[in-house]
């Protein structure tokens, strides 16, 4: 009976992942659902930890945006990527990784993905190559934020087992960013050169590529920089709280705030301060495109990590029997296994939750869980993540394109080349840490 229960999980992810975006969300609780009134089964717990933290850090972001915060980010990110656009591949994962890493959401990376698309043209460097890297950079990165969900929720996790939230970010923070620079350099191999490229060449005669603008010059609000000193504040306490409270920190001892409640309070007074201080219409921040899209994910994270929970919880006992002793042999696998469930959940904080809790109860040890932790980031094998298709839709040269058969597109090789050198060099260096 529980492999029809699987298919059932599976049929609610395909279908959400045909209804898009928050469809995703919906087609989960539809699951839930099924398998609660069709097949008795007791729905597991729902995920209001993740939740209430992607709700308050998007509440920070996009009070940050309002205010001009963002903008003010890509003007620099755009300095950078133009300081020596010959490197573009090598400069484009960077960005996006160190975007997404501060604000703890890889909806950052839609801001600057133009910009990409536009130095890359005008270089002559084969667009496909930086926006690939890059939109992978920004998802896997999601692994190495302070402030992520995923993160957040899997330091807690692991405190259960006395690992620490700091050591976490000792592994995961080299391990990917090392992952993604070695990966560009593979990436700067793929496809043909732009100028041999027939697929530019007959968009460039059909003259559906637009010329380059040069530097855009972006209005920068006046209390701008200010709203992104105030994030970076809040940034850096909660890493201060979050590590005063670990166990092997232990600087504060039984402290009044949890981790998940500090995060919370404290991006929820950032968003305070910022609507104060830069003297925003806190109305605009419910319009904020970065509101909308982390509403979004939070809709998306109830329905699928809900789902997964409540398969996982109801058949944990066969689970142990099927995957206990072979995770146990061959630990690695469990990489494989969050490789193909991200894809499948669209969500690096909806696979934590619903699986790294069952691994560390099958036995999986603190090394190989968090060696694995890179592999959540596998949002970019479906090309339907809204990141890609804007990359796609950024590239008028035509060479960031998919093809017939789904996975013929430019971000699966450096993604899963990413992925896989995350794991290798987590393997190496949790040890050391751990």
């Amino acid at each position: 009976m529980w492999i029809v229960e699987l298919l059932i999980v599976l049929f609610f992810i395909w279908l959400g992942a045909r209804l898009g975006s928050i469809g995703i969300g919906f087609a989960g609780g539809f699951g839930v659902l099924v398998l609660a009134l069709v097949f008795g089964i007791k729905p597991g717990s729902i995920p209001v930890d993740v939740i209430l933290i992607i709700m308050s850090v998007i509440a920070a972001i996009a009070a940050m945006q309002v205010a001009g915060g963002l903008d003010f980010m890509v003007q620099l990110a755009e300095k950078v990527l133009r300081s020596n656009p010959k490197y573009i591949t090598f400069i484009a994962p960077v960005v996006t990784y160190s975007m997404t890493m501060f604000a703890g959401t890889g909806l950052t990376a839609f801001s600057t993905l133009p910009v990409i698309a536009e130095v890359a043209k005008e270089t002559g460097v084969r667009p496909s190559r930086p926006l690939a890297i890059a939109t992978v950079a920004s998802q896997i990165a999601i692994t190495a934020s302070p402030i992520s969900a995923a993160v957040i929720f899997f330091a807690s996790e692991l405190e259960k087992v006395k690992v620490s939230y700091v050591q976490l970010l000792m592994i995961s923070v080299p391990s990917t960013f090392l992952a993604v620079m070695l990966a560009a350099v593979v990436t700067n191999f793929l496809g043909k050169e732009l100028k041999d490229d027939p697929v530019y060449q007959e968009r460039l005669a059909n003259g559906l590529v637009s010329k380059s603008s040069g530097t855009r010059q972006r209005e920068i609000k006046p209390g701008a920089k200010i709203s992104v000193l105030i994030f970076l504040l809040g940034l850096i306490g909660v890493v201060f709280y979050a590590t005063a409270i670990s166990g092997n920190v232990g600087l504060i001892k039984d402290p009044v705030l949890p981790r998940d409640h500090a995060i919370m309070t404290i991006m929820l007074s950032v968003a305070t301060l910022i609507a104060l201080v830069c003297k925003i219409n806190t109305n605009d921040v419910l319009n904020a495109a970065t509101f909308k899209s982390g509403m979004s994910a939070c809709v998306c994270v109830l329905g699928v990590a809900w789902l997964g929970t409540t398969f996982v919880s109801a058949h944990i006992e066969e689970i142990n029997v099927f995957a206990g002793s072979l995770l146990e042999a061959k630990p690695w696998l469990l990489a494989v296994v969050l490789f193909f469930a991200a894809m499948l959940l669209y969500s690096q904080a909806a696979t934590t939750r619903a699986l790294m809790p069952a691994a560390l109860a099958l036995g999986i040890s603190p090394v190989a869980a968090i060696a694995s932790f890179g592999a959540v980031g596998s949002l970019f094998v479906l090309p339907t993540y809204p990141t890609l298709l804007a990359a796609v839709e950024f590239d008028d040269t035509g060479s960031t394109r998919i093809g017939k058969y789904v996975f013929d597109h430019p971000f699966l090789i450096p993604g899963t080349v990413s992925i896989t050198l995350s794991v290798v060099i987590g393997f190496m260096i949790a040890p050391m840490v751990l």
